[in-house]
C-alpha cells in the first residue's frame, strides 16, 4: 500500500484528489494539506511514501517545503503539481530533491500512474512542459553547479551508460531510451541502477539535471567511448 500525503491550498482540489485516488487499491491517502506546516505535522505522526506537492500555497510553499521534507525525510518522494507559469518555482523543487512534476488537470489514471512511478524509485516528468524545464537548467549553466557526483566517478561510467546518461538528460522515459539505444527496459533500468550507484546520486531527477549541467562532457565520453 502506497501512503499519500495530497497538499494543496484549494480544499476542493485536495478533497477530490482524495476521494478519487482512494479508489486505487494501491493507495492510501493519508492526510491533507493546505500548507508546508501541515505537510511537516502530517509527517511527524505518520509514514507517507508520496507527497502530491502544490508549488504555491500560503504560509509555506510548495518549494520550502520540499526543501524540509527530503532533508528530514529522505525517503518520501515529493511529486510537484505545477502550472505552465510555475518554471522557477518547478526548477527550485527538482534542486531541492522532488522526483518530478505534473501539471494540474492531468487525468486520475496517469496522475495514480506517476504515484506509482516515484514510489517505485522512478522519477515522472510531465512531457508537456518538460522541455521548458530543461531549458530552464540550461539558463543557469553558467551558476555554480547544481548537483555533485562522487569524485572520480565518471572513470567507472561504460559507453552505453554514457549513452543512457544523454538520453535520461534530454528527459526521455525508460521505454524511450530503450527504443532510441536499441535495448530492452530491463537493461535501461539496470544500467541507470548502476549509474545512480556509481555516482551516489539519490535518483534520476537528480542524473537528468547533472546531464544537463554536464551536456558538452557528456558528448566528449561519447566520442571517446
Amino acid at each position: 500500500m502506497i501512503h499519500v500525503v495530497i497538499a494543496d491550498d484549494q480544499a476542493l482540489i485536495h478533497d477530490s484528489l482524495k476521494i478519487v485516488l482512494s479508489m486505487d487499491p494501491d493507495i492510501q491517502v493519508v492526510g491533507t494539506a493546505e500548507n508546508g506546516f501541515q505537510v511537516l505535522d502530517i509527517l511527524k505522526v505518520k509514514p507517507v511514501d508520496v507527497i502530491l506537492m502544490d508549488i504555491r500555497m500560503p504560509k509555506m510553499d510548495g518549494v520550502l517545503a520540499t526543501k524540509l521534507v527530503k532533508k528530514d525525510y529522505p525517503q518520501t518522494k515529493v511529486i510537484v503539481l505545477t502550472t505552465f507559469d510555475d518554471d522557477d518555482f518547478v526548477f527550485s523543487a527538482l534542486r531541492y530533491g522532488a522526483s518530478g512534476y505534473l501539471l494540474k488537470g492531468v487525468s486520475m489514471d496517469e496522475l495514480a500512474a506517476a504515484i506509482k512511478t516515484v514510489y517505485s524509485g522512478g522519477a515522472m516528468i510531465n512531457p508537456d512542459i518538460a522541455a521548458k524545464v530543461f531549458a530552464l537548467f540550461n539558463h543557469h549553466l553558467d551558476e555554480e553547479g547544481i548537483i555533485s557526483i562522487r569524485q572520480d566517478a565518471e572513470q567507472e561510467i561504460s559507453p552505453t551508460e554514457w549513452k543512457v546518461i544523454i538520453q535520461v538528460g534530454k528527459g526521455l522515459s525508460n521505454k524511450k531510451i530503450a527504443s532510441t539505444l536499441y535495448l530492452s527496459e530491463g537493461t535501461v533500468r539496470n544500467y541507470l541502477s548502476s549509474i545512480l550507484s556509481k555516482f551516489c546520486l539519490r535518483d534520476r531527477t537528480q542524473l537528468a539535471i547533472w546531464a544537463v549541467e554536464n551536456r558538452k562532457r557528456l558528448k566528449e565520453y561519447v566520442k571517446k567511448g
